[in-house]
């Protein structure tokens, strides 16, 4: 770091995203993107045209996209506020219903950027254990005076905790509020969508990067009642109006349109979820019951840290995080069938060689 760096600046800790190596010789099932391209209409979306339109800046109220959410949704279009990615959205709530006599409170493991939001923004932090099995237990945080935020399903646990769980959560305290990080809902999850119109202390948020294959795009989004999504903007409008490109705009409109091609590529993981876990529970694994479009699972025998280490050197990335309770597990995105084909395979030829 430069001697320029201050000091609140140099004791940030970065959230440090999923390897990407840019050779593409890797079966990469490191950071959950989807194995299929984007829908046809996103492609036939960017069109020549549109980026003719570069010269120009986006509408930086995505009106198109923030329409097509709202039709898809039966929401009205104040229920909706566009994100550079879910991220994005994320970091605004941090800044919007966290401060000064006002914590955040989120399990110790759970979406790593939540920590990081927190240490940027100089928030007091109220870290809640998981329970057994890496679950989530509501009443741990019923009596707590802060925002709460809780990522359903899980990351990078992949379970779910039932909407009457954060429905218990709302009505608790109706001056809190709670944030549902839904980024996998698409995969088997259930949204607390119904319970939108009925809390006005309940922020969505979701993402296109997954079930939409939209990772490369970076589209997210926030539903909430028009007074946290009023709030959202605000902070929005204090940081970058123009924070979604008129080409990442264009593509989700597409992808919102073309339900039929969402249904079949989260249909698709969702079964190819099932018959990886099955395969690699008769390897000797132990698998954490997952509803996203990745697992979470450790070994009888073999220390995780040296299966990620020797599937990368035989080609295949997982993900394996160096930290307290979870350092036996690897998180593993579910790909196509003949990429989980050659997990699978690799995975016989490593336990085999013993």
């Amino acid at each position: 770091m430069s001697r320029f760096l201050t000091a609140e600046a140099s004791i940030l800790s970065p959230y440090t995203p999923g390897e990407q190596p840019q050779d593409q010789q890797y079966v990469k099932l490191n950071t959950n993107e989807s194995p299929f391209p984007p829908s046809p209409r996103v492609v036939k979306a960017i069109s020549k045209g549109e980026i003719q339109r570069l010269n120009l800046y986006p509408d930086p109220d995505c009106t198109k996209l923030v329409t097509a959410l709202a039709n898809y949704y039966d929401l009205k279009s104040e229920n909706i506020v566009l994100g550079n990615g879910s991220d994005e959205i994320l970091a605004f709530a941090f800044r919007a219903f966290c401060g000064k006599g006002k914590p955040v409170a989120y399990s110790d493991i759970t979406y790593g950027f939540y920590k990081v939001w927190a240490k940027l923004y100089d928030l007091e932090s109220i870290v809640v254990p998981l329970r057994d099995g890496f679950e989530l237990n509501v009443d741990d945080y019923m009596d707590l005076d802060a925002t709460i935020v809780i990522a359903n399903p899980n990351a990078p646990t992949g379970r779910q905790i039932p909407i009457a769980d954060i429905q218990r959560l709302l009505e608790k305290d109706p001056d809190r509020v709670v944030i549902v990080d839904e980024a996998y809902i698409d995969f088997g999850g259930e949204s607390c969508l119904p319970l939108l119109y009925r809390y006005d202390n309940l922020l969505i948020v979701q993402t296109m990067s997954k079930s939409r294959s939209l990772a490369g795009g970076r589209v997210g989004y926030g539903l909430g009642s028009p007074a946290l999504i009023s709030d959202i903007t605000r902070i929005k409008y204090s940081f970058n109006p123009y924070n979604l490109n008129r080409l990442s705009i264009a593509a989700g409109v597409a992808a919102v349109e073309d339900d039929t091609y969402f249904k079949a590529c989260t249909g698709s993981v969702m079964a190819v979820r099932s018959w990886t876990v099955s395969a690699l529970e008769e390897l000797g694994f132990t698998v954490v019951p997952s509803v996203a479009n990745f697992i979470f699972a450790t070994h009888d025998t073999k220390p995780a840290k040296e299966l990620y280490q020797t599937l990368k050197s035989e080609g295949v990335l997982v993900r394996w995080f160096d930290a307290p309770k979870i350092d036996n597990h690897c998180r593993i995105t579910i790909g196509s069938m003949e990429q989980m084909e050659i997990l699978v395979e690799t995975l016989e030829r490593i336990l085999e060689g013993e």
